[in-house]
């Protein structure tokens, strides 16, 4: 990227920035000037994001832009590679449905939705271009900062109380951050990405002890955000408990603790066996096996979907922390694949359990056990919902979602599963040894993928075709809209499957080859 397009790079912070700051001059009664802001700024971003991914996609190196043209390590450094890009697409991605989603009607539920999920915005863009520890610590207090206030968004005893835990448990997380920051620079003199890639080599022995000890801290953080057992309990409560389209934006919230963990592991501290040595892997595979039983025993569908998104981080720390380049590009496909799938997932749970009685999935799953088929004991003959086609519709978008986070053909999450195991199991290199946690790691992939199907496949008879005595939910197409575009989205991925892992084999590649990501990055102020 060179000359007038290099300012693109800066522009998915500032535009979210500038625009849910001009909303805070707009009075809450006129919200439909704030959703038209809203939907400018959210398009905006979208189609710079995808600017963003073709030029990042041709770039023999990251690029990158230096604001007021300050040298490290001062400066404040802007990095735009092929995972970067990927990451800034898929929020774009997940922005656009889920504001969508809220326009229907949870825009109205109470005040200030429209400028705090700008300023979530300008957070996860921000982390995710950030070429230095420090800032990289400043956007995740802007997204959490927005977060705290959507998590409680719409009031409720029940959000409240989850929201809380989630506020507590994201401060004493923050709080871990600073310490290791601090440790960090107080060996290191610096906290630029290319400044430390050079530094930490150089480390005398005598302060090592005190740099792998702010790593350690720093991955403690992180990984209390990506959820890793038995960090992540507080997560299936707060997810279910808040409104559906803040909990479909959150479904990308735990990656941002993942990509950290990715991005820092294999940039600074070599891979990741080095960085926070086998807890990574066997950590990850601890939350995978604690989100598969989580899956079984939950009856409530939010609860369902949250030990999903365990599930899904648990596989991605596990398949990163094996340190192999075809696992990581496996990986890449299922991080995208999964969160678009769960942020559909939780559009789609408000929808079909809207008007539902409180302690109907209780209700179905004792009527399943004694074999009741109602409450007076007689057959119900109304088959059909009173609008089968909405119905049918809802219980297609169910199983695609059920398909795509059990990691079932012939949709993308099945591909990004076959590319994980095949990389475990050496499909890329016959030589390859295949040990005792490779063998584990695969089966835990496959029995989850089948805990998932047995999970959802009882969740969605239970929901969609029990008759529980109710009128089929009143849903307007702005709803269901955003919840098959996205499932479209997955569909995409599935037809384009070559060209789609040709891009995740090259971040992955870029990922195991530190050298030339770093070799790309200013030490030096100034942009390119």
């Amino acid at each position: 990227m060179t000359g007038w397009s290099t300012h693109l790079l800066v522009a998915p912070i500032v535009l979210p920035l500038v625009v849910g700051a001009a909303m805070l001059f707009v009075d809450d009664r006129h919200r439909a000037i704030r959703a038209a802001l809203g939907i400018l700024a959210v398009a905006g971003n979208l189609a710079l994001d995808l600017a963003l991914l073709i030029a990042a996609a041709g770039a023999e190196r990251p690029a990158t832009y230096a604001l007021g043209s300050w040298a490290a390590p001062f400066g404040i450094v802007l990095v735009l590679d092929c995972l970067s890009a990927l990451m800034l697409l898929l929020t774009a991605i997940l922005a656009a449905a889920t504001l969508a989603f809220a326009l229907a009607r949870w825009h109205r539920v109470g005040v200030y939705f429209h400028p705090l999920f700008q300023f979530l915005l300008v957070g996860l863009n921000g982390a995710f271009l950030t070429g230095d520890l420090f800032n990289l610590f400043v956007f995740f207090e802007v997204l959490l900062a927005a977060s705290y206030g959507l998590v409680l968004y719409g009031g409720g005893s029940a959000r409240i109380r989850s929201g809380l835990h989630y506020v507590v448990v994201n401060l004493a997380a923050s709080f871990l951050f600073l310490i290791g920051l601090s440790l960090i620079y107080g060996v290191t003199g610096t906290l630029n990405f290319a400044d430390l890639a050079h530094r930490i080599p150089l480390v005398p022995a005598s302060d090592r002890m005190l740099l792998e000890a702010g790593g350690a801290v720093l991955a403690l953080a992180f990984l209390v955000k990506a959820g890793m057992w038995p960090l992540g309990l507080w997560l299936p409560a707060t997810y279910s408990g808040a409104a559906a389209p803040v909990a479909a934006a959150f479904s990308i919230m735990t990656k941002v603790g993942v990509y950290a963990v990715l991005r820092l592991s294999t940039l600074l501290f070599g891979d990741a066996a080095g960085f926070i040595g086998d807890g990574l892997l066997y950590g990850g595979m601890a939350t995978l096996l604690f989100g598969m039983l989580g899956v079984l025993a939950v009856q409530d569908l939010g609860r369902l979907a949250g030990f999903s998104v365990l599930v899904s981080s648990g596989t991605l720390l596990a398949a990163f922390g094996m340190d192999r380049q075809d696992v990581t590009a496996g990986a890449l496909l299922y991080l995208v694949t999964s969160v678009i799938a769960l942020s559909a997932f939780y559009l789609l749970i408000e929808l079909i359990e809207r008007d539902r009685a409180f302690g109907a999935d209780m209700l179905a799953v004792t009527q399943e056990i004694f074999g009741e088929t109602d409450i007076a004991g007689e057959e119900d003959e109304a088959v059909g919902p009173l609008v089968p086609g909405m119905i049918a519709l809802l219980g297609i978008s169910f199983l695609a979602s059920a398909l795509l986070i059990a990691g079932l053909p012939p949709l993308s999450g099945f591909l990004a599963k076959f590319a994980m195991l095949s990389g475990l199991l050496g499909a890329s290199d016959p030589a390859q040894s295949i040990g005792p946690a490779d063998w584990i790691l695969v089966a835990l992939l496959i029995l989850s993928g089948l805990a998932t199907l047995i999970a959802m496949c009882g969740a969605g008879i239970r929901s969609l075709w029990t008759p529980d005595h109710r009128e089929a939910p009143r849903v307007k197409w702005l709803e269901i809209a955003p919840i098959l575009g996205l499932l479209l989205v997955c569909v995409v991925l599935t037809i384009w499957a070559g060209p789609v892992m040709a891009y995740m084999e090259a971040t992955a590649r870029a990922l195991h080859d530190p050298a030339t990501h770093v070799g790309g990055l200013p030490a030096l102020g100034g942009s390119e």
